[in-house]
């Protein structure tokens, strides 16, 4: 029996997702990559298998109560392992922060800087000394009382609630009411109150109008529901709520993100008239450290925050001394643009990860492992430079740091490669190679060797000559000052520079001025839902045609199953348990809640009578479990399915499965999910298609696969701008224009626009270094433009 001190971390046995059997011995206290092509089980070894072990090794020593909720998450299927230390888990989960989380309460600079403002800060003649509550607008001793603490008030007015006066209010006038029983329970009590709800809503007095719409009363009266053929419905008590009053309730307390999205759409917005959107009491705002209130200190990026706190004397030194330290990690990882008033729901995943990553280098933990999720993603190859220094140093601390990454500067720069594959999904799952990273280069069957050591074929296109250019500008907003783009059209554009260098400001500009062109396509990021229920197969309409095929089924028919009795979102066919979710959701104490897979139906989402009709041999919940590639062989002569399978395939998702909930894809695998969706559609000319880092989350094979079908739309006509930070994309673009030359008020210029080759050689650019190295061995000519 190995001893706890073992230097190895040993899995035996491990069969999280597709992994086969695995057994594999990593060393500790080293930098360790855990890499292979998308899909490949790389994640499932290292967060589904390792992390999830130590985890669950936690929650075993936690209260009872605690314990018996986590059991329900499962444990992962792992034969054993041994020599694993506690471990600290660093993902890019796409979290909702809330509008009160930052920078600062991310990375717990702003408790440091309220305790600098309460203990060092210089107060108004006469003025009381405050705790440092009273600095924190997320506390009602620190809140402003006119905005609470948000720096915005939201209202609204009658063309905001009533887009369509010409309706009555029967027919819907009040847009920003609720639906179904809801609005017509309001609707009825106002006409018990004696309102006319049939005449057209301009018609009604103004008085009348705005007593509906504004009143803070909330009248209690009998309503006399008019009776149903079937049913009879008793007089019940109702009361009333103002349009105003609902959409404020709503969009302040709702748990629904569907709801307060739809609430926000009847509210305007603006800077709060009492503490000018400072967030705070007077009192606080009255006090200066530096010649700043906190609310000036908080809004400097935080590369000019440490030298307005450098050089205090005195009892001050202490507490600044402290935040410098702390703010240092931040800078190094390329994050000192970020400011700590920043809301934390307006930073990429990539920035969250990394913030958390500095807060980590001061904890002073030693003898754990740190498991993180593609830490480059989004970060420029500069910055990536100092995220192997801030990983070297975590190591030297005495802990082991397992990273999954795509990245081949961090492999080259790791202790020891863990390469998952040979492929994907199903063909996937088998550790190719454990050891050195050198004794990668004699493993045939792996994809990561070949771009590691050079051997995959480099592409070889001729530059395009755009057909005409688009101009934007002069830009001015956030660190834009008064900046002109010139984009061709017709080409691929490749848009550069450090993070925090200006380019999603930039592209976001383009976006909303792009004269001349048929259709314009923008593809973010962002999760394509926020439960379970959003998944693949329901956001690419696939599902659609599938459950046809099944209510067309010989045994639905005879059972009379409808389409809709193979959906999970309506009542009928689903588990009602979960509600056609498969999981249900688990709050602790103290934790996230997480969800746990349905008691009832094991996360098959359906009722067994639903599962017991089959098609093909599989019944519906079988068809969602089906990776993207199988699903393709299995609907070949199905039109509506394979088209949206193919789209898949052609951007490199064959590997995930149809039902995979929205909650475990990437915001890279939301995105390419997104332009899937797009591709498989009839395509019209002159389309401009928007990509914010198309490769984020993609193994080097999986990228060539996307630019082929990427540089296979330009081909066609249209016209590709994509903001990236991979260099090997960025080389086999026809346009760059790169921005900076550092982040923040450090950029927000264009340092370079050109060819490929012309960018490399600029010399104030910070992409032209890694750019060059990147085209070698080959330039190739390009188009010019007419002067």
């Amino acid at each position: 029996m190995p001893s706890p001190h073992d230097a190895f971390v040993r899995v035996r046995g491990a069969r999280e997702h597709n992994l086969k059997g695995v057994d594999v011995d990593i060393p500790r206290d080293v930098v360790a990559v855990f890499t292979g092509v998308s899909g490949s089980g790389k994640s499932s070894l290292a967060f589904g298998t390792v992390y999830a072990e130590a985890q669950r090794r936690y929650f075993e020593s936690v209260a009872p109560y605690a314990r018996r909720l986590i059991h329900q998450v499962g444990t992962p299927k792992v034969a054993g392992i041994s020599g694993l230390p506690p471990a600290v888990s660093l993902q890019q989960r796409r979290s909702a922060p809330t509008s009160r989380s930052s920078v600062g309460t991310v990375t717990t600079l702003s408790n440091s800087l309220r305790m600098l403002l309460s203990r060092a800060g210089d107060y108004p003649p006469g003025a009381e000394r405050l705790d440092s509550d009273s600095f924190s607008p997320n506390t009602a001793a620190g809140a402003c009382p006119e905005c609470h603490g948000l720096g915005v008030v939201h209202g609204t007015t009658e063309e905001l609630l009533v887009p369509d006066p010409s309706l009555s209010i029967r027919e819907g006038a009040i847009a920003a009411w609720p639906g179904a029983w809801q609005g017509k329970n309001l609707r009825d009590v106002l006409d018990a109150l004696g309102h006319d709800v049939d005449v057209p809503w301009r018609e009604l007095p103004a008085a009348e109008r705005e007593w509906i719409l504004f009143t803070d009363e909330q009248p209690v009266v009998t309503v006399h529901p008019v009776r149903d053929a079937d049913r009879i419905q008793r007089p019940y008590q109702g009361t009333y709520m103002s349009a105003r009053r609902y959409v404020l309730k709503t969009f302040a307390d709702s748990k629904s993100a569907t709801l307060r999205a739809k609430a926000e759409r009847f509210l305007s917005s603006a800077p709060c008239p009492l503490c000018g959107g400072r967030r705070l009491r007077a009192e606080a705002l009255a006090v200066t450290f530096a010649g700043r209130t906190i609310a000036e200190l908080a809004a400097l990026p935080l590369t000019e925050l440490a030298d307005a706190l450098d050089g205090a004397v005195g009892t001050a030194r202490v507490l600044t001394d402290d935040l410098l330290a702390r703010i240092g990690p931040v800078v190094e990882l390329g994050l000192g643009y970020l400011s700590l008033d920043r809301p934390a729901p307006t930073l990429s995943a990539g920035e969250l990860q990394r913030l958390r990553l500095a807060t980590q280098l001061r904890s002073g933990l030693f003898g754990v492992v740190y498991v993180l999720d593609e830490p480059s993603a989004g970060l420029h190859p500069a910055d990536t430079e100092a995220l192997l220094t801030v990983l070297t140093r975590l190591k030297e601390a005495g802990n082991s740091v397992f990273v999954v990454e795509h990245h081949l500067d961090v492999m080259r720069a790791a202790d020891w490669l863990v390469d998952v594959g040979p492929a994907a999904g199903e063909h996937g799952g088998r550790v190719l190679h454990s050891g050195p990273v050198a004794d990668l280069a004699s493993v045939a069957a792996s994809e990561t060797a070949r771009f590691l050591f050079g051997r995959a074929p480099r592409p070889e296109r001729r530059l395009r000559a755009g057909r005409g250019w688009l101009t934007v500008g002069p830009v001015t907003r956030h660190n834009l000052r008064g900046v002109t783009a010139e984009v061709p059209l017709g080409v691929f554009t490749a848009v550069t520079g450090v993070s925090g260098s200006g380019k999603s400001t930039l592209v976001g500009e383009v976006t909303e001025r792009l004269p001349g062109v048929e259709r314009l396509v923008v593809v973010d990021q962002r999760p394509i839902g926020r439960t379970p229920r959003s998944n693949l197969a329901t956001y690419t309409g696939l599902f659609d045609t599938v459950r046809r095929e099944f209510a067309a089924t010989e045994e639905a028919r005879r059972r009379g199953y409808g389409v809709g009795r193979f959906s999970f979102n309506v009542a009928g066919g689903r588990c009602e348990t979960c509600q056609g979710e498969g999981f249900v959701s688990v709050e602790l104490l103290f934790l996230p809640s997480t969800y746990a897979p349905c008691p009832d139906c094991g996360g098959a989402r359906y009722r067994p009578d639903t599962l017991e009709v089959t098609y093909r041999g599989r019944n519906v919940a079988e068809v969602l479990d089906l990776t993207v590639e199988a699903a393709a062989g299995f609907f070949a002569d199905v039109p509506g399915v394979a088209r949206s399978l193919a789209a898949l395939l052609d951007v490199g998702l064959g590997y995930l499965r149809l039902g995979q909930p929205a909650t475990e894809l990437s915001g890279g695998e939301a995105q390419r999910i997104k332009l899937a969706g797009e591709l498989q559609r009839t395509r019209r000319g002159d389309t401009v298609y928007v990509l914010d880092e198309p490769t984020t989350g993609l193994h080097p094979a999986d990228v060539a696969v996307l630019m082929r079908r990427l540089h296979g739309l330009v081909d066609a006509g249209h016209t590709v701008i994509a903001v990236e930070h991979d260099m090997a994309v960025v080389a086999d673009a026809d346009w760059v224009i790169d921005l900076g030359p550092g982040g923040g008020d450090r950029g927000g210029r264009i340092v370079a626009a050109g060819t490929p080759a012309e960018v490399s050689r600029a010399a104030d650019s910070a992409t032209a270094r890694h750019l060059e190295r990147a085209l070698r061995p080959y330039e190739r000519p390009g188009p010019r433009r007419d002067d």
